[in-house]
């Protein structure tokens, strides 16, 4: 009987621990995929959003907010599913010298363990300046 018990316990206690992990996967990859995504995205958007005219006439790098968010979104929309909801968020967009900062809510789905179910919302906060080391050089 007494064996029976035991193996019943670890049956149980493994179908736990798995569940468990499974979870903190669900939420480490999102904001990991959220946080790196996002970072490749700003970087080609402030590049793509770079005003070519006035850096020939003055020299300097002036960033276009409505082409910035405009290339951030189409770019954004390109890379991710749809088994998930976003909500993007800019703030500080500021055309020189470049600068922006976006704000990615992930909403994963309700999760249910037992009766219990929660929403999980994962809030992602990226800052880019667009700087420049050499004249003529634009770097990231």
């Amino acid at each position: 009987m007494k064996e029976s018990v035991w193996g019943y316990l670890i049956l149980v206690l493994g179908i736990v621990i798995i569940a468990i992990l499974l979870l903190v996967q669900r939420f480490t990859t999102i904001n990991e995929e959220d946080y790196y995504l996002s970072r490749e995205i700003m970087k080609a958007a402030m590049v793509d959003a770079i005003d070519f005219g006035s850096y020939g006439r003055t020299g300097e790098l002036v960033m276009s907010k409505e082409k910035f968010v405009e290339v951030y979104l189409r770019r954004f929309a390109e890379s991710v599913s749809n088994s998930k909801s976003y909500r993007l968020e800019f703030y500080d967009i500021h055309e020189y010298p470049p600068k922006a900062t976006v704000r990615i809510v992930t909403n994963s789905g309700e999760t249910q363990i037992d009766s219990d179910s929660f929403d999980v919302n994962i809030n992602t906060y990226i800052s880019g300046i667009l700087e420049t080391t050499a004249p003529g050089d634009v770097t990231n």
